[in-house]
């Protein structure tokens, strides 16, 4: 996969870095040289410096060939105008960060359905820790050898029936008119359902392929003021 993160904060570089780890080609905007050529140190991805809202700066990067982008700079503003940008210019999905939870609705609004809301994340976190809701961390209950894989039932698919999967690979949720259920091979699936799977991790590229138009070229892009 490529990704490519706008913004150098905490939140983008631990994500690069994992990504990187797990192999996938990475690229991270971001506006101060220096902070650009300090992460160079330390993280093998490619490295544009410049305004991550800006178009010129985003076709560096190569949206069409680009699976992600994840605008998270410390400025809601800047992460929805660049989520904005991204999706005009091709990029596969787009996703901003925003502190504001009154923000969200505007994203909806603008058609930008992948919004990340840390502060209510947490939130939610603590709530269930008080009211005992904790549970083990996913990571600790599902190992490496498993991935989840979610997409939204394309036209064609489903038709009121279940899905036709490998035995390796479980359909465990569906989220229809915004209410989720669990779900098995029978669950009955229409066009714009969403819905979670559980597979092994072999299974994933063919699954992608399959439900979600393939997956993205991974060619290099283009050079600008890349930096490795």
């Amino acid at each position: 996969m490529r990704v490519t993160f706008v913004g150098a904060s905490t939140m983008a570089v631990d994500a690069a870095k994992a990504l990187c780890e797990r192999g996938h080609e990475v690229v991270l905007i971001d506006h101060d040289p220096e902070r650009i050529e300090a992460l160079a140190e330390v993280l093998d991805c490619g490295f544009v410096t410049g305004d991550g809202s800006r178009p010129a700066v985003l076709r560096e990067v190569g949206p069409e060939q680009t699976d992600f982008l994840f605008a998270l700079s410390d400025s809601d503003e800047a992460n929805i105008l660049a989520a904005l940008v991204g999706r005009s210019l091709g990029f596969g999905r787009v996703v901003p960060k925003v502190k504001e939870p009154d923000l969200e609705a505007i994203c909806t609004e603008l058609g930008l359905d992948d919004v990340i809301v840390p502060d209510r994340e947490i939130g939610l976190r603590l709530a269930d820790l008080v009211e005992g809701r904790d549970s083990p961390e996913l990571t600790t209950v599902v190992r490496s050898d498993l991935r989840f894989f979610g997409f939204e039932v394309p036209a064609g698919v489903g038709n009121g029936e279940g899905l036709e999967l490998p035995k390796a690979a479980r359909l465990i949720a569906r989220t229809r008119d915004g209410k989720s259920v669990l779900a098995d091979a029978s669950t009955a699936l229409q066009e714009g359902d969403e819905v979670v799977l559980i597979a092994e991790e072999g299974e994933i590229d063919g699954l992608r392929e399959r439900f979600a138009n393939g997956a993205k070229d991974s060619r290099p892009a283009g050079e600008g003021n890349r930096q490795r």
